[in-house]
């Protein structure tokens, strides 16, 4: 290009002037939008508010058609729990927060009438939903993507969502004491389960008043064997637990169990027995002779099954056992293969646990069987003692009679002490095991009325506040200055 080369001065002057034209266009473009918008400025507000005022309208009017939903968060934590038990080893369910029994409880505890009806709705309302942390999901996916295989999940931490019509008779606090109730309910049953003594235990002389003098032994030393099973269970789980209430250990409470038969129990049965005291001999004897007959019959089935057993692990007796595991491996085997087993150590395998369960079931058929012979035993030799009485005189049983009895309030009196420790320190265990074993981690909480309409005047305001935008940037609006300007 000529450096030199000037072009016409008209040429110049067009240029600016196209460049001036196209800029002054798009100015009064914008400014004309900008004009219309501040013409339609009362359209534009009135229609924001009138859309805001007809959604409240629309919101309260459809409002007691709206589920209201009050949500809480509960977590588990007792033994057993990671592995879907409860702490004796039945299956846990979420769906028990839900049971009637619970449902129930909790209506009472609001001071409600637990019609069918209400029962019926408040269950079908009430939805459990899983809380799993992040971290556990990312976890699982990346042991899955390297093709481990996964175990169970169970989780402990559960979302409890009652979900009722606004129109329902409670309103948000009694919905809110509605789920907390249900969490309380089942609190106390969850105690009463597996926090509480049994109600059977401790309750040996209840069974006492209808039972005859030599059954005594019978009964009383069933419930002294019973006590100390408990208290060692007890003393496996909490070797150095001491009960703030009593002071005492479970090892002390199996001691005192100990002496309690000694000094006590074995004076008023001695009295029994030496005496042959009963208040009807023949009576007696006939009931000795069915229990002996029914021991009799425990004993032959026992020894049935005990042979069965015993054959079978004979026979398995006379397999040869291999206890070499024969894996194979390679060295460059990457880290995330599967480790490659062959049949023999399967079966090996196999071969080995039954063995090992056929003996188990072997010494516990051979015990049995030693049990009811040794019990059929201590029976028979009280037979030969109330036989050796039979035809004495029954007046000479009278002041026996009266040491007896006396005897055994002084027993009763000790035995109510021993039981009365026993189920403290239980219930100060029961306390420090199972404090934290249901927990709300979150309380409930019901969606707001007032944020709902507030929500939906705002989307209504909105709705009318871009309208009156269009409308205005249309040319439609009421202002007489712009109808004066459209004609």
């Amino acid at each position: 290009m000529n450096p030199d080369f000037d072009p016409a001065p008209g040429a110049q002057a067009d240029s600016r002037t196209y460049h001036a034209g196209n800029s002054n266009e798009d100015g009064a473009d914008f400014t004309e939008v900008l004009a219309r918008l501040h013409r339609g400025l009362p359209a534009i507000i009135g229609l924001a508010a009138l859309g805001a005022a007809a959604a409240v309208i629309i919101y309260l009017l459809a409002c007691p058609l709206f589920p209201t939903t009050t949500s809480m968060r509960v977590s588990f934590s007792f033994p057993g729990v990671g592995r879907g038990e409860y702490p004796d080893h039945s299956k846990f369910q979420p769906d028990d927060l839900r049971s009637p029994e619970v449902i129930i409880e909790a209506l009472k505890l609001q001071g409600l009438e637990p019609t069918e009806d209400t029962q019926f709705r408040i269950r079908a309302a009430l939805t459990i939903e899983t809380l799993i942390p992040p971290n556990v999901i990312k976890e699982r996916d990346r042991l899955r993507a390297a093709g481990q295989t996964l175990a169970p999940y169970f989780p402990d931490e559960y979302l409890l969502s009652l979900v009722l019509p606004r129109s329902f008779k409670f309103n948000a606090a009694q919905r809110e004491r509605m789920l907390t109730g249900i969490i309380r309910a089942y609190q106390s049953r969850f105690q009463r389960t597996y926090s509480d003594v049994p109600l059977a235990f401790g309750n040996a002389f209840e069974s006492l008043k209808s039972a005859d003098y030599y059954e005594y032994e019978i009964i009383l030393n069933g419930e002294i064997q019973d006590v100390i099973a408990y208290l060692d269970q007890q003393l496996e789980q909490a070797k150095l637990f001491r009960s703030p209430s009593t002071n005492l250990t479970f090892g002390d409470l199996v001691a005192q169990t100990k002496l309690f038969s000694r000094i006590h129990l074995y004076e008023t049965l001695g009295f029994i027995r030496k005496n042959g005291l009963s208040r009807d001999r023949e009576t007696a004897l006939v009931k000795i002779d069915y229990f002996l007959q029914s021991l009799q019959d425990q004993e032959q089935k026992a020894i049935e099954e005990a042979k069965v057993v015993d054959d079978l692990l004979t026979k398995t007796q006379e397999r040869s056992q291999n206890y070499v595991l024969g894996i194979k491996t390679q060295a460059t085997q990457q880290r995330n293969e599967a480790t490659t087993v062959d049949q023999n150590l399967i079966d090996s395998l196999l071969a080995n646990d039954s063995y090992n369960f056929l003996v188990r079931q072997a010494l516990t058929a051979g015990l049995k069987v030693k049990d009811i012979q040794a019990e059929k035993a201590q029976l028979m030799e009280r037979r030969k003692d109330m036989e050796r009485f039979l035809n004495s005189d029954t007046r000479d049983q009278s002041v026996m009679f009266k040491r007896v009895q006396q005897s055994l309030g002084e027993l009763q009196d000790s035995y109510n002490q021993l039981i009365l420790n026993i189920r403290k320190t239980h219930s100060d265990f029961a306390k420090q095991q199972y404090a934290d074993a249901i927990r709300i981690t979150m309380p409930p909480i019901t969606s707001n009325l007032y944020r709902s309409l507030s929500l939906a005047g705002t989307i209504g305001g909105l709705i009318g506040l871009l309208l009156g935008a269009a409308f205005s940037l249309l040319g439609i609006h009421s202002s007489p200055r712009s109808e004066a300007t459209l004609i």
